[in-house]
């Protein structure tokens, strides 16, 4: 019987691949053997050639990009967005926090130092750091701060023309959606590429996998089950000279105005494997619970541990989600299917569809981190925009509204909630280490009120 590596396992997965992204012990070729990158659907062998054509022309085709949120995820994406093409360069950095900023720096340095060109003036510190990369000639950027911040910051780099990678969520509330949506839409008139954070749609296993399911394969799906269940996950104990927001900052999982909660911040990616399974449908309305039993710590700030989210669809079609972070339970990450004529299952290496035609996915596997940024620098070169924007933010509305039900306790339409008017994070404009927001009160359903 097949042994699922589970939640915690797959989050080791994350880690790992960030880490040896910006490990120093691999040169540049050998990450991208280990990556992949070189044999994605060609890209960067194309990309090679037209580069190689641009030089001997004596055009300069380098493609200039800008970091904006230099944690884990910000400091692997922009490995991976230099190794994408041969002619990228990094040439700025931004973050609220100099150490962090000073440690993606050295690592990046370390692992591709011919690709990256950031002088002392052009790291930049600070909640309005951001702006002096989108106002700059940079043509790419990568947005990886916390959730909180990227309707703004996507909204600003759109405006300022430039193409984008956004980390998922890209919200925590509907007013930011909305902002997404409309940001998306300008894009997408701009001719400008937007690649999303979510990176199972760049896995070529999922990818095959849901392509059978969308032409039918296990027939009319009537439930799409997502489960993820895991433990707990880092802290930073808070430290005598931190002001309040710089703790909170540092520990931004736990409070739901800069995450949207963990069911916004992490289960968003299984909330993106079931809608990807219903062709993008958007639900009619959801209920379902959630609450707070086991990570009760101050250090833990107002999230819950635990979610359960009935999705409904037109025509009677159902979405489950379950999840949750509590330490000492079992652990797994899956996706089951029901449909009229089979079943189809994703979970750890497995991807397989079950009934009169049983199918096993025995093909090709990529680094879906590294593939991201090969066809976003590949739609780029070629002037053929990719543009993820509606799909992100519909996705992350979609644990938008399970918290919305999970914290009231009622059922909620999609209506309703696209409509909602509730604004989790202060106006960007007004971050500062001074600011005291007191976020939303730890919510009780039947008690906590939508808004």
């Amino acid at each position: 019987m097949y042994k699922a590596p589970g939640w915690t396992a797959r989050r080791a997965f994350d880690r790992k691949t960030t880490e040896m992204a910006i490990s120093g012990k691999s040169n540049r070729r050998g990450f991208l053997q280990k990556t992949g990158a070189a044999v994605i659907g060609g890209s960067l062998i194309m990309n090679l050639a037209g580069a190689n054509r641009a030089r001997a022309a004596g055009r300069n085709n380098t493609l200039k990009v800008g970091l904006i949120g230099c944690g884990g995820r910000g400091s692997g994406a922009a490995v991976q967005a230099l190794n994408a093409d041969p002619d990228v360069e990094l040439t700025m950095m931004a973050d609220v926090f100099p150490d962090r900023l000073e440690k993606s720096y050295l690592e990046l340095l370390e692992t591709v130092p011919d690709k990256v060109k950031v002088d002392k003036a052009h790291k930049y510190i600070g909640f309005d750091a951001y702006k002096k990369i989108i106002e700059s000639d940079v043509d790419v950027v990568l947005l990886a701060t916390p959730p909180a911040f990227r309707p703004d910051h996507f909204t600003a780099a759109v405006n300022a023309g430039k193409h984008v990678f956004c980390e998922k969520p890209v919200a925590v509330d509907a007013p930011g959606v909305r902002k997404v949506l409309a940001a998306a839409k300008k894009a997408r008139e701009k001719k400008l590429s937007v690649v999303s954070g979510f990176c199972f749609r760049y896995d070529l296993p999922k990818r095959a996998f849901y392509d059978r399911i969308l032409k039918g394969e296990a027939g009319e799906i009537l439930t799409v089950t997502t489960v993820r269940n895991g433990g707990y996950l880092w802290t930073k104990p808070r430290q005598p000279e931190w002001k309040d927001m710089e703790y909170k900052m540092r520990n931004w999982m736990y409070y739901n105005w800069l995450s949207g909660d963990f069911i916004t911040e992490m289960m968003v990616h299984s909330l993106d494997q079931m809608s990807w399974a219903l062709g993008d449908k958007l639900p009619v309305r959801a209920t379902g619970t959630g609450g707070r039993q086991t990570r009760t710590e101050e250090i833990y700030g107002n999230v819950f541990d635990h979610f359960a989210i009935e999705y409904e669809y037109e025509n009677g079609v159902k979405g489950y989600h379950f999840s949750r972070q509590q330490e000492g339970c079992s652990d797994i990450s899956k996706v089951e299917i029901a449909g009229s004529k089979g079943r189809g299952l994703v979970v750890g290496g497995v991807h397989e569809i079950t009934g009169k035609k049983k199918w096993e996915y025995q093909g090709e596997k990529n680094n879906m981190y590294q593939t991201q940024h090969d066809e976003l620098f590949a739609s780029i070169r070629k002037g053929k925009p990719i543009n993820d924007g509606e799909k992100m933010a519909n996705s992350t509305m979609l644990a938008v509204l399970g918290r919305m039900v999970a914290y009231t306790g009622q059922t909620i339409s999609w209506e309703e909630a696209m409509k909602s008017n509730q604004v989790l994070a202060p106006v960007i404009d007004e971050f500062s280490w001074d600011l005291r927001w007191p976020g939303l009160e730890i919510a009780k359903p039947g008690i906590t009120k939508f808004a």
